[in-house]
């Protein structure tokens, strides 16, 4: 039996709607191409994990989608509309959190500062302290997490409680897809089950993750689906439950590679049709979810 099979939460492929598509995204900085082509899609209260080596091109890809770099060449789009990032702000008034790894907090701030920094609450000329602190209340309670008290200081707080903070943050405004880029780096096991437990509540709350990780386990443990980046290209798109760790260290080193003009690669077994089980293309993910959306229709 294989690692996904015999886990504890081994996921089913559902259908659900499509928030983000990315076609063709290519990016050069001057002689360097560090995206050729790149095919990416997120659906609503899904977790994709996109893995890689360094250099692979998940950050430029990450920025990308935050708005930081835009496109030399390729199409994003959003519920269906074909969009344009300028800066982060677009991002975020779409509906594209991301949460770096360096998390951006201040350390002499206390929670509720932090969770509305740029963004507060404003009565009559003054803050709306009692406000903000109810709703930073709200948005913990919501992703089960652990902060003894939104009065202490950040520089208070483990690292587990510290992306707890930057993850509630970046739920401020309501987004449909939140982006987080290594938020297990440097943490200890409790911390880090934490955190995996977060990414679960935001699942469940019909948020699209985007997981960047260079954990597998991490990978493993919360995400629906697999995307590898190599050397700036697409390397496969893997369904977690029909895949091993081994399937996808073999991707990310090139040990195997997907077949000319498809995301496809071989994965553990072969369907009936003499395919990879457990590997997904774009054209065989829109097929399938136009099928869903006609049959509810």
């Amino acid at each position: 039996m294989s690692e996904a099979a015999g886990g504890d939460r081994a996921r089913q492929a559902v259908t659900r709607d499509r928030i983000l598509t990315v076609t063709g995204a290519t990016k050069r900085f001057g002689a360097v191409s560090a995206l050729n082509s790149v095919d990416f899609w997120v659906d609503e209260g899904e977790v994709v994990a996109l893995v890689g080596d360094n250099g692979a091109g998940k950050s430029t890809l990450v920025k990308m989608l935050a708005g930081v770099h835009g496109p030399d060449s390729g199409t994003l789009e959003f519920d269906g509309e074909v969009v344009s990032l300028a800066d982060p702000a677009d991002a975020h008034d779409l509906g594209i959190a991301t949460v770096f790894q360096d998390l951006a907090l201040c350390d002499n701030l206390d929670v509720v500062a932090n969770v509305w920094l740029g963004r507060e609450l404003v009565t009559e000329g003054r803050l709306d302290e009692v406000e903000m602190e109810q709703r930073t209340w709200s948005l913990l309670r919501d992703l089960s997490a652990r902060i003894p008290s939104v009065r202490d200081h950040v520089s208070t707080l483990s690292g587990g409680q510290r992306q707890t903070v930057a993850i509630a943050r970046s739920l401020v405004g309501e987004p449909k897809i939140v982006i987080l880029d290594e938020p297990t780096a440097a943490l200890g096991v409790a911390q880090t089950a934490e955190v995996l437990n977060l990414i679960e509540r935001l699942r469940e709350r019909g948020h699209g993750v985007v997981l960047v990780s260079h954990n597998m386990a991490d990978v493993m443990a919360v995400a629906d689906r697999v995307a590898v980046l190599r050397l700036g290209r697409n390397n496969g798109v893997y369904n977690v439950a029909d895949i091993t760790t081994e399937t996808l260290l073999a991707a990310i080193t090139g040990a195997i590679e997907p077949p000319r003009g498809d995301l496809s690669v071989a994965g553990d077994r072969v369907d009936e049709h003499g395919r990879a089980a457990g590997v997904v293309s774009l054209s065989d993910h829109e097929r399938h979810r136009r099928r869903g959306r006609d049959e509810r229709i």
